[in-house]
């Protein structure tokens, strides 16, 4: 059995190019069954009626709740040094931002 973890027990972790370049989303849409979550991500553009999920990620009931503490832990230490993040009702740019496709 390869052995992943090192003397001081540090993980080594891969990190692919294509991976490491990210990809864009600005909507999550969560489900859950007892046994797991799933979390969409998606990349919606102005003026476009269709989107497609671009990543999926499916975790335990475990791992998501860690994941949901890290994440508060992250905003909370992100607004400590830039300020509160604006949480807007409706979206700043209009849905319906740029120009229509007509021919």
């Amino acid at each position: 059995m390869e052995e992943n973890q090192n003397k001081d027990g540090q993980i080594n972790i891969e990190l692919d190019q294509e991976i490491a370049e990210g990809t864009y989303s600005n909507l999550a849409i969560i489900n859950h069954s007892m046994s797991e979550f799933i979390v969409d991500f998606i990349n919606i553009m102005p003026g476009v009626p269709k989107a497609k999920v671009k990543s999926r990620i499916i975790l335990t009931p475990q791992h998501a709740k860690r994941l949901s503490q890290a994440l508060a832990d992250n905003v909370r230490k992100f607004e400590e040094q830039h300020g509160e993040i604006k949480d807007y009702e409706q979206p700043p740019i209009p849905m319906n931002f740029g120009p229509t496709g007509q021919a």
